[in-house]
């Protein structure tokens, strides 16, 4: 019997396996085991207003405006890379942009909040 250690969408499984030569289907538990603690993450307070999420995982390349700023539905907030392609963010409303909660390389996945706008 062999045993392993799979971890499987963050859960963590101790896998014992039989192999069986003579034709019939071999036999395998598991038994879920404690895994490792997922670090924290620090999470800044998100503002009132139109929130600006991330459409699709990817990684902040570049943050195009600034606490303060007044913008036009449309105008593009931020640029996202994706799968190796570069995507604009854009402001779903006008307003003023009263929280920016990304920097440059940060890595998102989809609906993080990017930005608040009232």
């Amino acid at each position: 019997m062999k045993r392993y250690s799979i971890t499987v969408n963050g859960k963590a499984y101790d896998v014992a396996v039989e192999e069986i030569t003579d034709g019939s289907a071999p036999v395998v538990a598991a038994s879920p085991v404690a895994a490792a603690p997922a670090p924290a993450v620090a999470t800044a307070p998100v503002a009132e207003g139109t929130k600006v999420a991330a459409p699709m995982p990817g990684t902040i390349l570049d943050v195009k405006v600034a606490v303060g700023d007044t913008v036009e539905a449309g105008k593009a907030l931020f640029v996202l890379e994706a799968m190796k392609m570069e995507n604009d963010v854009n402001a779903p409303c006008a307003g003023k942009i009263v929280s920016i909660n990304v920097t440059k390389g940060t890595a998102v996945e989809t609906g993080t909040v990017l930005a608040v706008i009232q």
